[in-house]
Parts: C-alpha cells; sequence; structure tokens
C-alpha cells in the first residue's frame, strides 16, 4: 500500500506527519520516500545510515549545425519551449526541457543528438526497521518531477510505503501522488490552511485518488476546517494539538512519538483507517 503525504501550502507539519507515522509500528517493515527534493528533510528526524548514491540525470538536446536546416520542426514540438527556432539555427534552454526526446526523434536530418545533464541525486539509507529514500535536487535545477518518479522507483513491490510530498498543487505533487492507493492531506486551522486545503481537495478528486485530513495544531484557529470537511464528507483521520512540548521536539530534530509516546496511538489508529479504506476499495 502507497500512502501519500501532501499538504496544499508548506508548514502545515506534512514531514512531521509522515516520519511519526512511518515509525508507528505499522508493520513489521515500512518505506519512507522523501519526494520533497527541493527541500528534503525526513532525513533530519530520522538520522538514517545513507548506504549508497545515485546520479539521476534527464537527456537534453544538442544540436549539429553543420546538419541543421533550420526547418523549425524541433520548435514546434516543444510543449515546453525548451528549443527555440525562427527559421534559424535552433536555441536550447536545458533548464526548461523535460527530457521527453520527442526534438530528436522529429529532427529530419538527425541534427539534434541527446546529452545527459545532471539534475540531482537519490539517497539510499536505513533506520530501525524503515528503508529510506529521499532525492536531492541540484542548486539552480529547476525541473524536479524527473527526480521525484527516480525516487519514487523505489516504492516497495510489497508493504507499506510512505510518500512525502513536495507542497503545493503544482507539477511535482501530481509526480509525487501518482500511483498513490490513499493521500493523507495535512492542514491547519486557518484561513490561509482552509483556502489550501480545498485546492488540495480539487486535485486529489481530479486524480481520482482516495484522500484523508489530518489538521495539525488543531486547538487553534478556528472550526471553518472541521466544518468544511463535514460539508465535503472527507474523513477527518487525525486530530494534532497544538502542544509545545510537540514544537521543542520538532526543533530539536526529534520524533514526536519519542519524545511523548502517548501520541504513538493516534498515528497508529490513522493508519488502521487508512488500511480499512484501502481494502474496502479493494473489496476486501
Amino acid at each position: 500500500m502507497i500512502i501519500a503525504i501532501a499538504s496544499g501550502k508548506g508548514g502545515t507539519g506534512k514531514t512531521t506527519v509522515a516520519v511519526n507515522l512511518a515509525c508507528s509500528s505499522i508493520a513489521d517493515s515500512v518505506r519512507l520516500l522523501d519526494c520533497d527534493v527541493e527541500e528534503p528533510n525526513c532525513h533530519i528526524f530520522l538520522n538514517p545510515e545513507i548506504q549508497r548514491c545515485e546520479i539521476v540525470g534527464i537527456p537534453v538536446p544538442e544540436v549539429d549545425e553543420n546538419k541543421c536546416i533550420a526547418c523549425s520542426e524541433c520548435s514546434r514540438i516543444c510543449q515546453y519551449h525548451a528549443i527555440a527556432s525562427l527559421k534559424t539555427k535552433p536555441l536550447v534552454f536545458p533548464e526548461l526541457c523535460h527530457g521527453c526526446g520527442g526534438c530528436t526523434k522529429i529532427c529530419p536530418t538527425g541534427a539534434i543528438s541527446e546529452i545527459r545533464q545532471e539534475i540531482g541525486v537519490v539517497e539510499f539509507g536505513r533506520y530501525d526497521n524503515i528503508e529510506f529514500v529521499h532525492g536531492r535536487l541540484n542548486i539552480g535545477q529547476a525541473m524536479s518531477p524527473p527526480l521525484i518518479r527516480a525516487v519514487k522507483q523505489n516504492v516497495a513491490a510489497n508493504g507499506i510505503t510512505i510518500i512525502d510530498c513536495p507542497p503545493g498543487t503544482s507539477c511535482p505533487v501530481i509526480a509525487a501522488v501518482k500511483d498513490s492507493d490513499y493521500v493523507v492531506l495535512v492542514t491547519e486551522p486557518t484561513p490561509f490552511g482552509l483556502h489550501d486545503l480545498s485546492l488540495a481537495v480539487e486535485t486529489m478528486r481530479e486524480l481520482k485518488i482516495p484522500f484523508g485530513v489530518c489538521i495539525n495544531r488543531a486547538d487553534t484557529g478556528d472550526l471553518k476546517v472541521v466544518d468544511y470537511c463535514r460539508q465535503e464528507n472527507i474523513p477527518i483521520l487525525l486530530e494534532i494539538p497544538d502542544d509545545r512540548r510537540i514544537a521543542e521536539a520538532y526543533s530539536r530534530g526529534q520524533l514526536i512519538i519519542n519524545v511523548l509516546p502517548e501520541f504513538k496511538s493516534g498515528f497508529q489508529k490513522m493508519f488502521d483507517r487508512i488500511a480499512e479504506y484501502y481494502h474496502e476499495a479493494r473489496g476486501h
């Protein structure tokens, strides 16, 4: 089962939920994938032993001007404007390239070849019974989905995989939640939290992925998030209180369930509810 932890905005406690859920004895073996590759931070809480590292790159076009006839076919096929030609020799913008290879295929003279551009690394490690994988996007790189997909190639074939997703509702989030069995949307009881939660809900419904909500700092703000979830028939899986001890543990890079063991049962119950939805959906 693949459980993605996502949020409509940053700072809601998404990583806190992901790492504490992974460490709450929900299975004999859990695989945690940190797909927030622009700012991965699950490792801060787990301090895993990194065992190996793989470099990830994407193919970007390189033009042989001696073969190019300036037909502009490459420019017309590129939906991302990574290669431009107005009846001139093409200009390549590697930072916009998605590595689809369309320009290479369509070039009538074979003037375009592909070179590999490094965009980041995937690191593999272990903490206790948790297999840990995260991606690190190189500084200055704008294209995170290919690296996210490289991290997701390590989803466990059997057992439990938890994915810590990037915040928001843009392309990186879509790449991270795609093919998940269930998504936990982490929010906070504020106007900003409600606004961005509603965007995330629309996204999940468009993707047709089952989801529920976890409310962090639940006893602050107002009840509008709770009212919204009731109106939209969205299950509230867990409410985490605004407890100073939790904030102190977070600031020290410690797990909530290690500092405050009484919270462990809350994460276990959340997992049980997700598993129940999962088995119902599969007709078990």
